[in-house]
């Protein structure tokens, strides 16, 4: 499979969608992510489904339960799994190597949660120079003790927006202005 962009899905994993974990707009989050999983599948573009495995840590450890994807997601034969270790995927993972193999340049970031493991993860990607779209309602994370999960996700979009590049791009989309270019 030959690509320049990629999708990524960042810990949509059932030990982060419980009762005393709930994340804002879940179903619709998962929906849009689907929506774009397959737009991605349809012209023969990874999508890459990251889980965060708790290496021996007592939670989310690998082939536990709350390890597993969220049922609703659709994951397909060919879409990529990659294991994490940090909030930053890219940290001691196989992704790096994974999107070199595919040449990949240009990164959409979806996943949970938006300040912890897709902030990092955007972070990186930065200083790595990719070009990077934030699926603005694509990514989704808790209430904090100062702020609504909304709020969050609205104060990411809008660092996202205005963070400086390196050699590479950030912008900050819809899933419906997504559509409108892929």
């Amino acid at each position: 499979m030959k690509a320049n962009k990629a999708l990524l899905v960042i810990d949509m994993q059932k030990g982060s969608f419980t009762p005393s974990t709930p994340r804002y707009d879940t179903n619709g989050t998962v929906n849009r992510i689907n929506s774009l999983a397959d737009r991605f599948r349809k012209q023969n573009l990874p999508v890459i489904y990251i889980q965060h495995d708790g290496n021996g840590s007592g939670t989310f450890e690998k082939n536990t339960t709350e390890w597993e994807i969220l049922d609703d997601l659709e994951v397909n034969q060919t879409d990529i799994l990659i294991d994490k270790y940090a909030n930053d995927v890219f940290y001691k993972s196989n992704l790096a190597a994974t999107l070199k193999s595919h040449d990949i340049k240009e990164l959409y970031i979806t996943g949970c949660a938006t300040d912890f493991c897709v902030e990092a993860t955007i972070q990186s990607a930065i200083t790595k120079e990719f070009d990077i779209t934030v699926v603005a309602d694509g990514h989704t994370t808790g209430e904090r003790p100062h702020l609504s999960a909304k709020d969050v996700i609205t104060h990411y979009n809008w660092v996202w927006q205005h963070m400086i590049p390196t050699q590479g791009s950030i912008t900050v989309q819809s899933l419906e202005e997504i559509i409108k270019k892929l």
